[in-house]
């Protein structure tokens, strides 16, 4: 079986399109990653930690517990 050459034509215009597009993308098309390397919830938790350990640190202090 042969093609037949219009339809073979057709195929090549589109690839021949196909190609000077290359590149050319839309931005709005490109997938962007997370914003956060690391989850919401991991850096909740990471926050939580540090402000509540700054918290107790300065309550201790304060009341004279001393270092």
């Amino acid at each position: 079986m042969t093609t037949s050459k219009r339809l073979a034509d057709k195929k090549i215009q589109k690839f021949q399109k196909n190609i000077f597009k290359r590149g050319a993308v839309p931005e709005s098309s490109i997938k962007k990653g997370n914003a956060y390397p690391v989850g919401p919830i991991v850096l909740g938790f990471f926050i939580f930690v540090v402000i509540g350990s700054a918290l107790l640190q300065i309550i201790r202090t304060a009341s004279g517990g001393g270092p």
